[in-house]
C-alpha cells in the first residue's frame, strides 16, 4: 500500500540571487511604511517594492549584517560602519554615516549583527559592544562585554542581550542588569526572548526552549526539546498569531503553537530555496520572509491557499476528489487514495490502480469512474460493479430511483440497483459517441457533449435501451475543452467562442453575456463548469483565475467572486480541472503535483497604492540619471527620452499587478493592463505632459493614481529669445527683400535697355554685314568682270598674234618681194606691241593684285619677260598657247618655262604651274 505524508503548506515564493542580482547570503529583514522590504545581503542593502530588487553597495564595500526601519530611515550595520539610508527627492537611497560621530575609537574587526530601536533609542550591537544613540541629542553612550554579546533582543519594550561572562541580562535606566546568571545558560546560545504568559521564553540555539521561572531555566516542552535536539536553530520570530518561528542551520523552518506542538516544518524537499534559513521577518500583511544562505523565501501565510505537492510521485495528477464520511477521497491518474480526518497521510485504495475520472456520492453510496469500469467505494474498499471502460461520470435518473445513467467510452450506459449494490443492465443502443459530458433537459431527452463532434440532442426509450432519433445542434461551435453542465434549472455549454445558456422554458441556447465576457477579460484556459451542490455555486475557470458564481440576493444578475488563481500557478491539465467542496468555505482544486485547497472566508480585499518609484531621463545609456519625483520636472529639449518605474507593494504567489498608464499631451488613452513595471517614452516633442499610471491586483482595481507632470522645454531655435530674434530677422529680412526687389528691377531695367542697345548694335552690325556683303558680292562681280575683261584681253592678244604669225608665216614663204618685208615688219611691231602688254598688265593687276609684286619679293632675280610668263601661268595657259602672246614658238616657251625654274630654284617634283598658282 502506497502511504504518503500529507502537509498542506500557504504559496511559498523563492527569490534567487540571480533575480535579486546580489550575493547569496542575507542576513536579516525588515520593511518600510511604505511596504517595500529591505534585506541585509552581503553584497549591500537590497531594495524590493513589489516588482523591482534594487541593490545599493554598502558604503564601505562590506557585507552589511544587520537593517532594521525606524521611521522613514533605514537603518544598517556592516563591518567598521552603521547608519542609516534614506530616500532622496529622485527616489533613491542615500546614506548617512552614525558610527562616524561616535567619540570613541571602534574595535577592531567590528562588525554591527543587530539594531533595535526603544521610544528615541537606536541599538546598535556588536559581538563586544552595544552602541546606544539618542535620537534626540545626538548622541551616543556604549554598553560593553568584557567576553562578548552574543545577541540582543527586544521584547514588548524592554532590551535583553546575552553576554557570554554574565548570562541573559537586561537594560534598565539605561543600564544591565543581569536576569540569570550564566551558568543557567553554559554553553547555551540563546537565539531568542519572548513573552509568554507573564513569563520569558528563550529559545537556545543547540538546546531548545526554557522558560524562566524564579530565576531558574525550566525545560518548556519535553517533547519539544526532544525534537529539537536534530534540529540547530539560527534565528527565530513571534508571529502575530502567537506561534513561535525557528530557522534552522540545516532543517530549514519549524512552527511551533504556544503548547510547544510542531505545526508545520518547511525545507528545501517542499519549497525552500535552502535548508539554512538565517533570518525570519513577518511583514504587516502577516507574511512571513526568510533570508536564506543561498537566496530569499516568501511564506504568504495569511493566503486562502494551502498547496500539498506530490514531490514523490505517488498521487500523480488529481482528476478528482470528495470528502464523504469525513473521509478523504482522491481520484488520480494512479488510483483512488484517502486520508482519513485525523490522518497525515494518504494511502491508496486496493484494485483502483490506474486512470480515475470521477468520484461522486449518489444516495449515500459513493461511485468512481475508472478507466476500467465503474466501482463502489466504501470505506477503503472498492467493489467493481460494470466492466464497461471508461466511465466518465453517473447521473440520477428522474422517477427512476432504480436506475443510474453512466457516459462511458461506448456511449451512455445504464446501471440497476440490485439490493445494497448496482450492476450494469445494458447499453443505450444507437449511440456510440464518448459520452464525458451529458445532462437531461427532459425525462427521456438528453445532451451530449463531444469536444471534436459538437453538441448532440438524443432522446430515448421509456425504458431507456435504444436511441429514437438523435440530432446535432448546429448552432453550437465545437471547441477544444468544452464542456456542458446543469445549473438552477439551465443548460450551460462552454467553449473558447462563450458560455451559452438553454433554459427549460426556451428552444435554443443563448449566449449568456455576463459569463462570456468572464472569459473576454480574462482569458480562456478551459470550458469547463463545476458545480458545487452544497452552496449551490457555478465555477468557472479562466486564464486569471477562478470566478465563484452565486445567484444574486437582491436581482437576477449573479454574484462574481474573482479568486486569483492563475492557469500558470496552479498546474492544473486544461478541460480537466476538478474543485470540490470539501469543509465549510474550503475548495480542493486538483493539480498535477496534488492539489490546492481555497479557504474564500479568507479572500478579503487589501488596500494597495501604485506608486512612481523613478523616472530615468537617461535610460538609453548604461548609467542612470534619477530626477525629483516630488517636484514638477523641467527637462532640456534634447532630453526626451524618459523612462517610468512603478510598482505596487504586492507580494503574493498567486495576486498579480497589473498597469496601464497613459502620457497626457501624447495620447489620452490608456494603455492596455500589462505586469511590467516601467514605460519608456522617446524622443518626446517639446511641450506640457502629465504622466499617469493606475493599477489592479487580482483583477481588482486600485483607487490611487500616480502622477507626475513635466515639461520638456523647445529647442534652441523655438525658445523666447530667438522668436524675438525671428522677427528682427524676419523685419530685417523684409527690408533686404524689398531693397534687393528694387535693386533687381532696377538691374532688371538696365538689362533690359543694354539688351535693346545690344539687339540694336547688332541689327546695326547685321545691317553692315549686309551691307559688306553686298559690297563683297559687288567687288566678286567686279573681280569677275575684270576677269572676264581680262580673259576676253587675252583671248584677243592670243587670237591676234596668232593671225599676225599667220599671216606673217605666209609672208615669209613670199619674202622675195622687198614690199612684203616692210609689212612683216609693221606684223612684228604689231605682235611685240608694248600697250598690248601695259593694258595687259594693267588688266592682270586688276584682277589678280600684288601677284607679280610677291612673286618678285620671292624672286629678285626675276626679269620683265619672266614676270610676263610668270602673269601667263598665274593664268593657267599653256605652252602652247603663251607662244604666240610672247612672239615664239612652243618650244620657245618650255624653254623659257625651264630656266624660269631654275630662276625659282625649284624642286624637281614641283609643278611650275601649280606653285605659280599657289602664291
Amino acid at each position: 500500500m502506497h502511504v504518503l505524508f500529507a502537509q498542506d503548506l500557504p504559496p511559498i515564493q523563492y527569490f534567487s540571487p540571480k533575480q535579486y542580482e546580489a550575493e547569496n547570503q542575507n542576513w536579516e529583514i525588515s520593511q518600510g511604511k511604505d511596504k517595500h522590504i529591505y534585506i541585509a545581503n552581503s553584497k549591500g542593502l537590497l531594495e524590493f517594492n513589489g516588482a523591482d530588487w534594487m541593490l545599493y553597495p554598502s558604503p564601505n564595500k562590506t557585507i552589511i549584517r544587520s537593517v532594521n526601519v525606524v521611521d522613514n530611515k533605514i537603518y544598517t550595520g556592516s563591518y567598521m560602519e552603521f547608519g542609516f539610508w534614506s530616500k532622496t527627492q529622485v527616489g533613491a537611497l542615500a546614506y548617512t554615516s552614525l558610527s562616524e560621530k561616535v567619540k570613541e575609537r571602534l574595535l577592531e574587526d567590528e562588525q554591527f549583527w543587530k539594531i533595535t530601536n526603544l521610544d528615541n533609542w537606536l541599538l546598535f550591537q556588536s559581538l563586544n559592544r552595544i552602541y546606544v544613540y539618542n535620537l534626540e541629542t545626538d548622541s551616543f553612550k556604549i554598553i560593553t562585554s568584557e567576553v562578548g554579546i552574543i545577541k540582543m533582543f527586544k521584547v514588548d519594550n524592554t532590551i535583553y542581550y546575552q553576554d557570554r561572562a554574565k548570562g541573559l541580562l537586561k537594560l534598565e535606566n539605561g543600564e544591565p542588569k543581569v536576569i540569570i546568571g550564566a551558568s543557567a545558560f553554559n554553553q547555551k546560545i540563546i537565539v531568542g526572548v519572548y513573552d509568554v504568559d507573564n513569563q520569558l521564553l528563550v529559545v537556545t540555539q543547540n538546546h531548545g526552549v526554557y522558560r524562566l521561572e524564579d530565576g531558574k531555566a525550566k525545560v518548556w516542552s519535553e517533547s519539544l526539546n526532544k525534537t529539537l535536539v536534530d534540529y540547530s536553530i539560527y534565528s527565530s520570530i513571534r508571529l502575530k498569531d502567537n506561534s513561535l518561528v525557528f530557522g534552522t542551520i540545516s532543517n530549514g523552518l519549524l512552527r511551533v503553537d504556544l503548547e510547544g506542538n510542531i505545526k508545520q516544518v518547511i525545507n528545501q524537499s517542499n519549497g525552500l530555496g535552502n535548508n539554512t534559513v538565517l533570518s525570519v521577518f513577518e511583514d504587516v500583511d502577516s507574511n512571513i520572509w526568510l533570508g536564506l544562505d543561498n537566496g530569499i523565501n516568501y511564506i504568504n501565510k495569511n493566503a486562502p491557499f494551502k498547496i500539498f505537492n506530490d514531490d514523490k510521485g505517488v498521487l500523480g495528477t488529481v482528476y478528482t476528489s470528495v470528502i464523504f464520511d469525513n473521509i478523504l477521497y482522491l481520484g488520480t491518474n494512479q488510483g483512488v487514495f484517502y486520508k482519513k480526518e485525523n490522518d497525515t497521510e494518504f494511502k491508496a485504495i486496493k484494485n483502483t490502480k490506474g486512470q480515475v475520472w470521477n468520484l461522486k456520492v449518489i444516495g449515500n453510496q459513493l461511485f468512481c469512474g475508472h478507466n476500467t469500469g465503474s466501482f463502489l467505494i466504501k470505506d477503503t474498499v472498492a467493489t467493481k460493479i460494470a466492466s464497461i471502460d471508461g466511465t466518465w461520470d453517473f447521473k440520477t435518473i428522474k422517477n427512476h430511483p432504480n436506475l443510474l445513467l453512466q457516459g462511458n467510452y461506448n456511449g451512455l450506459n445504464i446501471l440497476e440497483k440490485q439490493g445494497d449494490t448496482w450492476r450494469f443492465r445494458n447499453k443505450i443502443e444507437g449511440f456510440d459517441n464518448s459520452s464525458r459530458f451529458f445532462v437531461f433537459s427532459e425525462e427521456n431527452k438528453i445532451f451530449v457533449n463531444h469536444e471534436y463532434k459538437g453538441v448532440f440532442k438524443i432522446n430515448v426509450d421509456a425504458d431507456f435501451r435504444k436511441v429514437v432519433s438523435v440530432s446535432k445542434i448546429e448552432t453550437l461551435e465545437k471547441g477544444l475543452f468544452s464542456s456542458l453542465t446543469e445549473y438552477n434549472g439551465a443548460l450551460y455549454y462552454a467553449t473558447e467562442h462563450g458560455v451559452f445558456k438553454k433554459k427549460a422554458s426556451e428552444s435554443d441556447f443563448v449566449k449568456d453575456t455576463i459569463l462570456s465576457q468572464l472569459y473576454e477579460e480574462q482569458g480562456y484556459a478551459s470550458g469547463r463548469l463545476i458545480v458545487d451542490k452544497n452552496t449551490n455555486a457555478l465555477w468557472v475557470i479562466t486564464q486569471k483565475g477562478v470566478n465563484y458564481i452565486s445567484p444574486g440576493k437582491l436581482s437576477t444578475t449573479p454574484e462574481i467572486t474573482f479568486v486569483a488563481l492563475p492557469n500558470s500557478l496552479r498546474e492544473g491539465l486544461s478541460g480537466y480541472e476538478s474543485l470540490s467542496n470539501i469543509k465549510p468555505n474550503i475548495y480542493l482544486f486538483g493539480t498535477s503535483k496534488g492539489y490546492i485547497t481555497l479557504d474564500i472566508s479568507k479572500i478579503h480585499s487589501k488596500n494597495y497604492q501604485v506608486s512612481i518609484n523613478a523616472i530615468n531621463k537617461t535610460p538609453l545609456s548604461t548609467s542612470k540619471t534619477l530626477i525629483d519625483l516630488q517636484e514638477e520636472s523641467n527637462f532640456a529639449n534634447k532630453e526626451n527620452n524618459l523612462e517610468f518605474a512603478y510598482s505596487v507593494a504586492e507580494f503574493d504567489k498567486y495576486l498579480e499587478a497589473e498597469y496601464s498608464h497613459k502620457l497626457e499631451g501624447l495620447y489620452d488613452n490608456w494603455s492596455k493592463w500589462d505586469t511590467k513595471a516601467s514605460i519608456l517614452y522617446k524622443n518626446l516633442s517639446y511641450g506640457d505632459y502629465v504622466f499617469k499610471v493606475k493599477a489592479r491586483v487580482g483583477g481588482k482595481a486600485l483607487e490611487n493614481q500616480a502622477t507626475h507632470t513635466f515639461t520638456i522645454a523647445r529647442p534652441w531655435y523655438l525658445s523666447n529669445l530667438m522668436v524675438v530674434l525671428y522677427f528682427i530677422l524676419g523685419f530685417v529680412v523684409s527690408l533686404l527683400i524689398n531693397y534687393f526687389y528694387k535693386l533687381y528691377y532696377r538691374k532688371q531695367k538696365e538689362k533690359l535697355v543694354l539688351k535693346s542697345n545690344q539687339e540694336l548694335e547688332l541689327k546695326d552690325f547685321e545691317t553692315k554685314q549686309q551691307l559688306m556683303a553686298l559690297n563683297n558680292e559687288k567687288l566678286r562681280q567686279e573681280i569677275e568682270s575684270k576677269n572676264r575683261e581680262l580673259a576676253i584681253s587675252t583671248m584677243s592678244l592670243i587670237k591676234k598674234n596668232e593671225f599676225l604669225n599667220t599671216i606673217k608665216s605666209e609672208l615669209n614663204d613670199k619674202v622675195k618681194d622687198s614690199n612684203l618685208k616692210s609689212v612683216i615688219r609693221i606684223i612684228d611691231k604689231n605682235i611685240n606691241n608694248k600697250d598690248d602688254w601695259n593694258l595687259f598688265e594693267e588688266a592682270f593687276n586688276n584682277a589678280d593684285k600684288d601677284f607679280l609684286k610677291k612673286v618678285k619679293s620671292r624672286h629678285l632675280t626675276l626679269t620683265s619677260n619672266d614676270l610676263r610668263l610668270c602673269a601667263y601661268l598665274r593664268l593657267n595657259l599653256s605652252s602652247k598657247e603663251i607662244a604666240p602672246l610672247l612672239n615664239i614658238s612652243p618650244r620657245s616657251v618650255e624653254v623659257k618655262r625651264y630656266r624660269l625654274r631654275k630662276k625659282m630654284e625649284l624642286e624637281h617634283d614641283v609643278n611650275l604651274t601649280d606653285y605659280i598658282l599657289s602664291i
